[in-house]
């Protein structure tokens, strides 16, 4: 026995320390990478270390205890029993007596095959369920990380706005100490560098919040300023059509899933609450012993439902199975609509975004430095120089909000057809 005991106390010290072991590991922090990443290694990441989605996954593996405890049958009862066993055999009037005795419920109208079919239908909803979370982190993930290459893209822009107006800025100054331009026009131009000073400074700022929040998202344990990605801000063309989008999300859509199972769970329940008004017979055996002669006998115990049939629940299953059909309904319609709303935002910032890249932005390049050089050998006003500069700041940057956003309708695409639609 202390050889057993021995042995039973090493095995729970040693699960004791494997479960500590497995502790540490979970909880080792995940640190930013030195490298860039893409945008697809960002989402990868974030399913991989998101603590909201490792908490839902654990959810759903818990799920599959459920189907186990749903199929589990009735446990048979055993009962023993013995009296004046002290007393002797030869004892007529108080002889030995020794009862044993099994008795079982036998479950009927298929419950247990409907508990089981509503345990897999519920572990199915929330499968669906889970990877809805999964294609709403990777809607974030991808949002947020087009937010961050915008603010590195206007941070960059900024900066050489800054960087070419002192060199503007310069010339004037040497052309006013030359006597070529006024003190006004000078000081002027120089209140202008204040605008590009604060450009600057937030787009620094934007830039480190957006990147904050990214990190968040993956799932880094704490902000780094080492931080970074890697990605092209001019969007790409999409080459779906919005049929084709609309059979991706009706086929793929977990939401849409998940409300198909709800109406699988809600079929299974009702089936199962008919059932449970069904009755179940208790069937029990016994063998006795009494004073040198042995017995054995039986008994069936049958449950007169007169009064309780199961009617309440009957009636609320066949009322939620039904309702559960019409919000599958409703979960089809809204993936119709999404569809097509996402659609259309694309289409339309596409071609914004299409104007900026072929024609405004060439063109306010272009008319900026006309300007510049007519000003700088007195072919223009300074107000008109001025209107150029900021004409040439303000189509950049709307150029560069166009292409996010283009970037955001792509990722919204992908979102409500569940499906990738730029490789």
């Amino acid at each position: 026995m202390n050889s057993i005991v021995k042995s039973t106390l090493l095995l729970l010290i040693g699960l004791a320390c494997f479960a500590g072991e497995a502790q540490v590991t979970a909880t080792v922090p995940f640190t930013a990478p030195t490298t860039p990443i893409t945008m697809q290694q960002a989402v990868e990441q974030a399913l991989a270390h998101n603590p909201a989605i490792l908490a839902a996954q654990q959810n759903l593996l818990s799920m599959h205890g459920q189907e186990v405890e749903a199929g589990l049958r009735q446990n048979p009862n055993l009962t023993a029993s013995g009296s004046d066993i002290t007393l002797s055999d030869n004892n007529p009037a108080s002889p030995p007596f020794y009862s044993v005795g099994a008795n079982r419920l036998f479950e009927r109208g298929q419950k247990r095959r409907w508990r089981l079919d509503s345990a897999k239908a519920q572990t199915s909803q929330t499968d669906a369920q889970y990877h809805d979370q999964i294609r709403q982190l990777t809607l974030q993930v991808k949002q947020q990380f087009t937010t961050v290459v915008l603010a590195k893209a206007t941070l960059k822009l900024a900066q050489d706005n800054l960087k070419d107006y002192r060199h503007a800025l310069q010339i004037s100054k040497d052309r006013y100490e030359a006597g070529d331009i006024g003190k006004l026009d000078y000081e002027r131009l120089d209140l202008q560098l204040a605008q590009f000073e604060s450009d600057e400074t937030s787009a620094e700022m934007n830039l480190v919040q957006a990147s904050d929040q990214l990190q968040t998202l993956i799932g880094y344990q704490q902000p780094s300023r080492s931080f970074d990605i890697v990605g092209d801000l001019v969007p790409p063309p999409v080459n779906s059509t919005l049929t084709d989008l609309e059979q991706k999300a009706l086929a793929a859509r977990p939401d849409y899933r998940a409300a198909q199972a709800a109406v699988r769970v809600a079929d299974a329940n009702e089936k199962l609450a008919y059932a449970n008004g069904t009755t179940d017979p208790t069937l029990e055996a016994d063998y006795n012993y009494t004073a040198g002669y042995s017995s054995a006998g039986f008994s069936v115990s049958i449950p007169v439902r007169i009064f309780d049939r199961n009617q309440g629940n009957k009636e609320t299953s066949r009322f939620l199975a039904q309702s559960s059909r019409f919000s599958e309904v409703a979960a089809q319609n809204q993936v119709y609509s999404d569809v097509d709303q996402a659609w259309i935002g694309y289409t339309q910032s596409k071609v914004l975004s299409d104007r900026y890249n072929g024609h405004y932005l060439d063109e306010s390049k272009d008319v900026l430095s006309i300007a510049q050089f007519a000003y700088e050998h007195g072919g223009i006003a300074l107000l008109d120089y001025l209107s150029a500069v900021q004409d040439d700041r303000t189509t950049s940057l709307n150029a560069l909000n166009s292409y996010a956003q283009t970037w955001m309708a792509i990722h919204q695409l992908s979102f409500v057809s569940a499906t990738e639609v730029v490789p």
